[in-house]
């Protein structure tokens, strides 16, 4: 399925512009995590949050180093469109197409068998929560195919309003999350 996906241009005429599907991880990776789309130096370098954003998710957020994250026994890394949608006429990037997440990422969610499930930003949230805001579900404990999840907001530097305004998502949700991937990983916590 990964060279299925690799190869996949469905939205070549949408976007404008050649896609890069991006996807990472083996079908046994213990943490199965699910973002929105690839940001354009994914889309360039082929590698899942290889950007501010991914710092601070890998460092901050987690604790674990680069070596860990993209071990594709431990992180099923994947987005909700595997390729990075191009730019927003209004600022910021597209919408992700809906047609990925029908065609591959349902597929994906029947062959991976993760542990968790860590579900970052709005789009992807709305996608298994439907009409349920992420003000709340990144504060609350659910369940996926009988599967912890835990939502985050997506940890762009432009998302910074967001935590200003929640200080508490920092202060209380992040250790919880960081203890519970070490956990799962096998990890000590520092």
């Amino acid at each position: 399925m990964h060279q299925q996906i690799l190869q996949c241009r469905l939205c070549a005429e949408t976007f404008g512009f050649q896609p890069h599907p991006v996807v990472q991880g083996s079908h046994n990776a213990k943490i199965m995590q699910i973002s929105q789309a690839p940001s354009k130096s994914v889309h360039e370098t082929g590698k899942p949050f290889n950007d501010a954003s991914g710092r601070r998710l890998r460092g901050e957020w987690y604790g674990i180093t680069d070596e860990v994250f993209y071990d594709p026994n431990l992180f099923y890394i994947v987005s909700m469109a595997h390729c990075y949608p191009g730019k927003s006429p209004g600022g910021g990037d597209r919408r992700p197409p809906r047609v990925c997440s029908e065609l591959w990422l349902s597929k994906e969610l029947e062959l991976v068998n993760n542990e968790i499930y860590i579900i970052i930003g709005s789009y992807a949230s709305e996608f298994f929560f439907p009409g349920e805001k992420i003000t709340h579900l990144a504060f609350e404990d659910r369940e996926i195919n009988g599967k912890p999840v835990y939502v985050l907001p997506h940890p762009s530097p432009l998302n910074m309003k967001w935590f200003m305004d929640y200080p508490e998502f920092t202060e209380q949700r992040i250790p919880i999350i960081k203890r519970e991937v070490h956990r799962v990983l096998g990890i000590e916590m520092v």
